[in-house]
């Protein structure tokens, strides 16, 4: 395909496309002629990626060029791309966190027997997390981080199970765009839930009712 219809399947237009290829984030097409080249499939789906890393997750040049490291080293297998892409969502924390709350967060791991990187950048914004509850005054204690863990690892399970291993691409758009628009589903189910189970507890008219 030329790159007017690359655009087109795409969605990004054709200066940004252009733009995309000259800093190397897009692979060159085939050329045909001094000035032309023609694209694939190939083309289409790391402009979705691009897409996803700057529309949905808002990442800057240098955070696009991690991720796009990662889909493009062969010798990295699917789980380094998956954590590439995941791991430049998680935020830095503007203070390093407590060793309190680092020690918390590595026993949740041991306890959990999960294989993860134990001072990695999302252990520790759940560390610097848990600082700033007890820094409110609303402390999480360990049960509590450990229920939270139980139930989000049936969520991750089910998102994992479901990813494909055809496309690298593919699987790093989808760990990019299923974390940033479920995550608010994950939290509007929350609030729901608390709503259901506020009202069956604190309110006077259901208190009224089972009377």
């Amino acid at each position: 395909m030329w790159i007017s219809e690359l655009s087109e399947r795409s969605g990004v237009p054709v200066p940004t496309v252009k733009y995309y290829l000259r800093e190397g984030l897009l692979p060159p097409g085939r050329a045909t002629g001094a000035t032309r080249a023609v694209y694939d499939d190939r083309h289409v789906q790391r402009l979705r990626l691009i897409r996803a890393l700057v529309e949905v997750a808002g990442m800057g040049g240098e955070r696009i060029r991690a991720v796009i490291a990662a889909v493009d080293d062969q010798r990295a297998d699917l789980h380094d791309v998956l954590a590439s892409a995941h791991e430049e969502l998680s935020p830095v924390p503007e203070r390093e966190p407590s060793a309190e709350a680092r020690e918390a967060v590595a026993r949740l791991i041991d306890l959990r027997g999960w294989q993860v990187t134990p001072r990695g950048r999302h252990a520790e914004a759940l560390a610097a997390a848990l600082d700033a509850l007890h820094g409110a005054g609303q402390a999480l204690s360990e049960d509590a981080l450990v229920a939270y863990a139980d139930a989000v690892a049936g969520v991750a399970a089910l998102e994992i199970g479901s990813m494909s291993e055809a496309s690298r691409e593919d699987a790093a758009t989808y760990a990019v765009i299923g974390t940033l628009l479920v995550e608010p589903v994950l939290v509007t189910l929350r609030r729901l839930a608390h709503e259901d189970l506020s009202s069956r507890r604190f309110s006077r008219s259901e208190q009224a009712q089972q009377r």
